[in-house]
């Protein structure tokens, strides 16, 4: 298959493209595109054949679901059984934006879109793109993100194209995303409501608006053993080719143990890397060190992550290593994130 490649300024956003990309999805193919938190693999969300295509160019388990994209409210109602309270006082707060509620699917919803569930995963991004080709589509996409299967998801059109040219009919390129993580998802269809994936709208945030809010018991820990209720709750995810191992503690005690590890993998003549942030980054004798950004801003931690799992691939590095962050905010998405594509192996220094 050839993969047509366009761009797109979100600035100012060419109709006709938008329009040809929403047709690829009409007629049964896939889009990839950009949204505020990655980049996300589109197709017809109420065509099987077309959910199916998605988990053939992901080589993702067809027992994961995939989120269903809508551009206006009004869509809602004919993809659910009911819209609880709860939905509408989150939707005023948060829809547009990167938070995904789970609700009892209607039948227009075929199964190979939920993953075999009765439930379904409903998003309304804020991107301009997004919305546009959502609504050029025909007003329902199904869009995980935009990698292979297990990959760290894309921020940036590069990896993209590199994941997954020649497995798609087109690929929209706009830009640098604006999160770099994935959108916070939450179950309104148990009680009290329960977050799944954490993301940039924390639990903090829900409780304001709901007030009792759950955090499922997964997801600071290893749930291979747990059914898939939403993307991202099964299978490794988001992993680099190199070994990962994140290592927590004291600042000192964490640098001097990475350090140490290092010169025994530059002994075995590997290639090493460490993640870290603006204050520490000098202190790592790694091949290649990397800051994520500012401990005080973990917004900045999180629209750099994945691109720095990418780039320890471009750059062949093969062993690992991580400082961890806190669990509070948006630092319990960044956690998250970092445990799944380090297949929960994490190191605890005292």
């Amino acid at each position: 298959m050839e993969t047509k490649l366009v761009r797109i300024d979100k600035n100012n956003i060419d109709a006709a493209l938008v329009r040809a990309a929403g047709d690829v999805i009409r007629a049964g193919g896939l889009v990839a595109f950009p949204t505020e938190t990655v980049y996300g693999l589109g197709g017809d969300a109420l065509n099987a054949a077309s959910s199916e295509k998605i988990y053939q160019a992901k080589g993702r388990p067809s027992d994961n679901p995939l989120i269903v994209h809508i551009a206006d409210m009004e869509a809602l109602a004919a993809i659910v059984r009911e819209i609880p309270e709860s939905a509408v006082k989150l939707a005023g707060r948060f829809w547009p934006g990167p938070l995904t509620m789970i609700f009892y699917k209607a039948e227009l919803v075929p199964y190979e879109t939920t993953g075999g569930l009765d439930t379904v995963a409903v998003r309304m991004p804020v991107d301009p793109v997004a919305r546009e080709l959502i609504r050029a589509a025909g007003g329902y996409v199904a869009a995980p993100s935009a990698n292979r299967s297990g990959r760290p998801s894309p921020t940036v059109a590069k990896y993209v194209i590199e994941d997954l040219d020649g497995r798609v009919e087109m690929i929209v390129d706009g830009g640098d995303v604006e999160i770099g993580l994935e959108s916070t998802i939450v179950d309104l269809t148990e009680e009290p409501p329960t977050v799944l994936r954490p993301g940039y709208i924390t639990v903090e945030m829900l409780r304001e608006v709901l007030g009792d809010v759950a955090e499922d018991r997964t997801m600071l820990r290893d749930d291979s053993g747990q059914a898939p209720k939403a993307p991202g709750m099964k299978y490794r995810h988001y992993a680099p080719k190199g070994e990962l191992t994140i290592v927590d503690g004291a600042e000192q005690s964490v640098i001097e143990y990475i350090n140490s590890r290092i010169d025994r993998h530059r002994r075995e003549n590997k290639k090493t890397g460490v993640i870290a942030t603006d204050t520490s980054v000098k202190r790592y004798r790694a091949d290649v060190c990397k800051s994520a950004g500012d401990r005080r801003d973990e917004a900045t931690v999180a629209r750099e992550l994945y691109r720095i799992l990418r780039e320890f691939d471009d750059e062949q590095v093969e062993v690992i290593y991580a400082e961890s962050f806190d669990t509070d905010g948006i630092g319990q998405a960044i956690m998250n994130r970092l445990l799944k594509a380090a297949g929960h192996r994490i190191i605890h220094v005292s």
